[in-house]
């Protein structure tokens, strides 16, 4: 039997879907780079991004340099969809707008 997900986990994988879908828009090539340096800076994934803003900040910052806000921008339009989820959200950007 399969564990029951918890609306906070599944309220994290829908927002890790948001980042992924707007990072994978911009890119195979630099979608796989942030992957590796995630992997490489913190041993994470982008659903672990969602609790540790920072590490993902660091190497979207890297790797889209002067895109950075405008990724941040369309990462809050992508997640505009998901609803009661204002915390995690706010939380989310308050750090990466830091």
């Amino acid at each position: 039997m399969g564990q029951m997900v918890s609306v906070e986990q599944e309220n994290k994988i829908a927002f890790a879907t948001c980042i992924e879908i707007v990072l994978m828009r911009r890119g195979n090539a630099n979608y796989n780079t942030v992957l590796a340096k995630l992997q490489s800076l913190s041993e994470s994934w982008i659903f672990e991004c969602v609790d540790n803003p920072e590490y993902l900040q660091t190497v979207l910052k890297e790797v889209y340099a002067d895109d950075y806000y405008t990724v941040v921008d369309e990462i809050r339009e992508e997640s505009d969809r998901l609803e009661d989820m204002d915390k995690l959200k706010s939380d989310f950007f308050k750090v990466m707008l830091s």
